[in-house]
């Protein structure tokens, strides 16, 4: 087995938007780092997700010369397309917080990625398994046996990725949530004609957001120990149009159906020596929150400026308090993702916690549209500036 070695001075284990986000700023910074990612690069380029990218992480974008390269798209539209009952009620948000926001889906996000890292010369690995050695160095160890050695290790390979599990649980203590009801998430060719399109409704919530141009992605509120059986496809598409209140005027072939119980976590610290973790395997938001990928971006932004600070002033202070300054925000934001998740939720569906919470949740969400305070905080937070 070979036991060939190579160094670089940063390791970043995972090919999503937080590893190739770092890997893209560390780069521009004339930084040394390898990216290593276990699942192809098909399956990487073409993964689904979310679609906005908040005015922070834009910013981080551009302050290295990199937003035109990577995120360009239509702005953010500055309200989010509810309908309440069945009936359109938009809610309107600042313009001049989403002023800087970009609607790009995650999978054109991360393929811009990639090619813009590929184009300046980074090192991308796919298929490539790794495994965390405890070593005087942080050091992982290759498929073939040979070794990579550096200063730091990134771990953005999400929340059951090899990072989080080279981290002994007695050094980390883990907070969860359960929301107590899971999503059925769709993805089908059908053309979005709106940025975003949520259905508040007795029935439950509904919604559907643009993954590209021939493609979507459907979600609908329901128990948790619901299977994917109990959803065949015309059940979904009668049920979209009840919560919706309107005929869909088109119904594309469903190409994948998965059940999704909604959570949060957070993992604290999100440092452990030498290794430090981004994204997905520090912390889980819901959905609702639109916050996944804009946290993981966030991230990337605080822990690359952490390393030039270390690299170019021969300062570790930024690095020292990276993860309280992260932990500090993400708590922000999972304070939004709890509220608004509940909110949304509980303003349709009275059966989950009861009339009073329903009526409670009615009354929060009223507020947006008529407290110029309450609204312009929200705003604050969807842009990522709260």
């Amino acid at each position: 087995m070979s036991t060939a070695k190579e160094t670089k001075p940063v390791l970043i284990i995972g090919a999503g938007v937080s590893g190739l986000a770092l890997g893209n700023f560390l780069l521009r910074e004339g930084i040394g780092c390898v990216v290593f990612e276990r699942r192809s690069r098909e399956y990487v380029e073409h993964r689904q997700r979310a679609g906005v990218i908040d005015t922070r992480a834009a910013r981080a974008f551009r302050k290295r010369g990199l937003e035109d390269r990577v995120s360009a798209g239509a702005p953010a539209e500055p309200n989010l397309g509810f309908r309440i009952d069945g009936r359109p009620r938009p809610l309107p948000l600042s313009v001049e917080e989403h002023r800087e926001g970009r609607f790009c889906p995650q999978q054109v996000l991360v393929r811009n990625l990639i090619t813009v890292f590929e184009q300046d010369g980074g090192d991308l690995r796919f298929d490539t398994d790794v495994t965390i050695e405890d070593h005087e160095r942080p050091r992982v160890r290759l498929g073939d046996g040979s070794i990579v050695e550096g200063d730091f290790i990134a771990g953005c390979d999400g929340n059951h990725g090899a990072t989080r599990t080279a981290i002994p649980e007695d050094r980390i203590t883990r907070h969860t949530h359960e929301y107590g009801y899971a999503w059925l998430v769709i993805l089908a060719e059908v053309t979005a004609h709106q940025q975003t399109l949520m259905a508040i409704h007795r029935r439950g919530f509904a919604a559907q957001f643009g993954r590209g141009p021939r493609a979507s992605r459907f979600y609908l509120q329901c128990p948790l120990d619901d299977t994917t059986d109990d959803w065949p496809d015309e059940r979904i598409w009668s049920e979209l149009e009840a919560r919706f209140g309107e005929p869909l005027t088109e119904k594309g072939a469903i190409v994948e159906k998965q059940l999704v119980p909604l959570r949060g976590e957070m993992i604290s610290p999100m440092s452990h020596g030498r290794l430090h973790l981004l994204g997905d395997a520090a912390h889980i938001v819901p959905p609702m929150s639109a916050k996944g990928m804009n946290l993981a971006l966030h991230d990337a932004d605080i822990f690359a400026e952490a390393l030039v600070h270390l690299y170019k002033n021969d300062d570790p202070s930024l690095l020292d308090a990276y993860s309280d300054t992260r932990l500090r925000d993400v708590w922000n934001y999972q304070a939004l993702a709890t509220w608004f998740t509940d909110t949304v939720h509980d303003a349709g569906d009275a059966t989950y916690r009861g009339e009073f919470r329903h009526r409670v949740a009615r009354a929060d969400f009223e507020r947006l549209y008529t407290s110029s305070t309450a609204n312009r905080l929200l705003s604050e937070f969807m842009a990522g500036l709260n």
